[in-house]
């Protein structure tokens, strides 16, 4: 090894192994002596490199800077995300290599699991107003970028006007069902719909 590695490692290795405990097994931590041109250490090695290994890394751009996070591809295939730091006295660079196929199998798993395989059957939820309810809430939060607890009166009152304008108010339980989705009493909600209702009237009236 020689002394230019000697010294990078003095001054990075306990940051580089860190790192490496940190994120194992699933990050590759790699010291790069650019005087030598060679791997002055390496944790987590998913490459199957070794320190003394050559680096084979061009044209490196001054000291100080970051750059990524970049793709790169194992030699196995498997997608890694990689960042690099540009060192200075002794002159070197520090890589992270993360990989993510591991994240990119969950996320499929994940859609899989969560996705709809096929549209809602019409007629097996055709009487299901509790749903209809759940839906068109919640659509309407998505939309406006709202939560429920965020809502002032004036949300309020333009919720129920747009669930009054799809006829949902017309099922006997769906105000008990509505106050207890937006956390609030039967009056209260009786009251928005008769602002909601007043307010469409004044509209209409020419």
């Amino acid at each position: 090894m020689t002394s230019s590695a000697d010294a990078l490692l003095a001054a990075h290795a306990a940051t580089a192994e860190a790192v490496a405990a940190l994120l194992h097994p699933h990050a590759e931590v790699v010291l790069h002596d650019l005087a030598s041109g060679r791997i002055a250490g390496i944790w987590n090695a998913l490459s199957g490199r070794r320190p003394g290994m050559e680096s084979l890394v061009d044209d490196v751009p001054g000291d100080g800077r970051v750059f990524g996070p970049y793709e790169k591809t194992a030699g196995d295939g498997r997608r890694l995300k990689s960042v690099t730091a540009v060192l200075a006295d002794p002159a070197g660079l520090f890589c992270i290599n993360l990989d993510v196929s591991q994240f990119d199998a969950a996320a499929r798993l994940l859609s899989a699991f969560s996705g709809a395989a096929a549209p809602r059957p019409p007629s097996l939820f055709a009487g299901d107003w509790r749903e209809e309810i759940n839906t068109a809430l919640h659509g309407w939060l998505r939309e406006r970028g709202l939560t429920v607890p965020a809502l002032k009166r004036g949300d309020r009152v333009a919720l129920v006007a747009a669930l009054d304008a799809r006829g949902l108010f017309l099922t006997r339980n769906a105000v008990d069902h509505l106050a207890g989705l937006l956390g609030a009493s039967r009056a209260s909600i009786y009251n928005y719909l008769a602002a909601a209702r007043r307010s469409n009237q004044k509209d209409r009236t020419p």
